[in-house]
């Protein structure tokens, strides 16, 4: 390994310690929504790395929450996005989550 690439793996926010991101699971479903409205669930699941059951209890979530809205189109779903809605956490319960999806467009 080059002395550069040791540096980058050094670097990388997954090398040190334990693994997190700056957004959860929900988060990067409604994103990857947000870019493919007609996405199936299996493809949802393999972009982010998650089980099927996963995606599909957190696009549930979404849903019952009334972020997202599934339309049935023949054999598969499209969803719809409610950008007006407010964030859960109270920290962010003023802003919008039209203003997340703004960042990753």
């Amino acid at each position: 390994m080059s002395q550069q690439s040791q540096h980058d793996a050094a670097q990388s926010p997954l090398s040190v310690g334990k693994a997190w991101t700056f957004l959860t699971n929900h988060g990067h479903v409604l994103i990857y929504i947000s870019k493919h409205e007609d996405a199936r669930v299996r493809d949802i699941a393999t972009t982010i790395g998650i089980t099927e059951r996963t995606t599909q209890g957190i696009i549930n979530d979404l849903e019952s929450s009334g972020y997202i809205e599934k339309v049935r189109e023949g054999r598969r779903n499209r969803y719809v996005i409610h950008p007006d809605m407010n964030f859960r956490h109270p920290q962010e319960s003023t802003q919008k989550i039209v203003e997340l999806i703004k960042l990753f467009h």
